[in-house]
């Protein structure tokens, strides 16, 4: 499915090449920015939140929203530059850092992962998914890290007991098991609301199975190196999200509506309900939770064992924004 936000990494030199430079804002020039997001859901709403706001303009940027098909992807554009921020998935981060990446976790959002394994009610059993196909958004992903590790904790064997299928976006998947082409798909909210109205059942849910924190701010520690400031002004916009998510309902389901194309406002105050509850208002990296996420890059690189979660995260962003009180004040409106 095409958005009219989408750009592929490959065009982004160009379009750097040719943004305009002189964007101002009260008088003042804006950073321009590139935010790259790894799917177009719930889980990454809030940056769309705040480029619909202008917090982005608000906190002197110019933001170009950069929509790829999973982790793996938007992990690939951070590393080579295409991208200055996206949410990119913990393991995908740690996997990226071990092999010679600079990649950094600046901010868990979410206390844990709103997506679920939708399947066809036959269904029943771990047991039953043996033989069977999963559709994922791509190998390294969030969805093919949630599948494999609660395989694992069901008994399965993720490698041998089924097959892993990449099919992109939420959509796509959706759409594969309503055709009957998947037996079961791992989708995210809405998706999966969808799915059991479709007659698909939860078979498991992941904020509930999994301790995982989400929903992550990720950049490069040369990318602060070399403009702190950019990288501090979109957390401030990015914090503002949140914020502005959690008190203006009507504005927050709008914005859900448009994003994810939903004509079904009773869907939009679900995932309002559910996001706005959840989100974090100081979304400090969730070090304790990183644990689920070591024990899914180990099967393939052992060596991060010798490495402290620390190594992983940065929280001076975020504490510099609660110690200043610039968090407190977004919530005294």
């Amino acid at each position: 499915m095409f958005f009219p936000w989408m750009r592929w990494p490959a065009l982004l030199c160009s379009l750097i090449l040719f943004s305009p430079t002189a964007v101002f804002s009260q008088g003042k020039a804006l950073k321009k920015i590139h935010v790259g997001v790894p799917a177009v859901s719930m889980g990454n709403m809030i940056i769309f939140v705040a480029k619909e706001a202008k917090l982005f303009e608000k906190h002197g940027l110019d933001a170009d929203v950069v929509v790829m098909q999973g982790s793996g992807i938007a992990s690939r554009a951070l590393v080579a530059g295409s991208v200055a921020i996206s949410p990119i998935a913990t393991p995908t981060v740690m996997n990226a850092v071990l092999a010679g990446s600079d990649m950094v976790i600046l901010a868990h959002t979410m206390p844990g992962v709103v997506q679920s394994l939708m399947v066809r009610p036959d269904i029943k059993r771990p047991e039953d998914l043996k033989g069977k196909t999963v559709a994922v958004t791509t190998f390294g992903s969030l969805t093919d890290f949630l599948v494999r590790h609660l395989a694992k904790i069901k008994g399965l064997n993720p490698d041998k007991d089924f097959a892993l299928l990449q099919l992109g976006g939420d959509s796509d998947r959706l759409l594969a098991l309503r055709q009957g082409k998947v037996p079961a798909a791992a989708l995210s909210h809405p998706s999966y609301i969808l799915a059991q109205r479709a007659g698909f059942f939860q078979f498991w849910d992941f904020f509930k199975e999994v301790d995982y924190p989400w929903s992550e701010i990720a950049t490069t520690r040369a990318q602060v190196r070399q403009d702190r400031d950019l990288v501090l002004r979109y957390m401030r916009a990015h914090l503002e999200g949140i914020a502005r998510f959690k008190q203006d309902p009507e504005f927050a389901k709008k914005v859900i509506k448009k994003t994810l194309r939903l004509d079904d406002d009773s869907l939009a105050q679900e995932s309002w309900d559910l996001f706005a509850q959840h989100r974090l208002a100081a979304p400090y990296p969730n070090i304790k939770g990183m644990k689920t996420s070591y024990e899914y890059v180990a099967q393939r690189r052992p060596d991060v064992y010798k490495h402290k979660p620390e190594e992983f995260v940065d929280t001076s962003f975020v504490e510099e924004l609660d110690k200043s009180g610039f968090i407190k004040k977004l919530y005294e409106k």
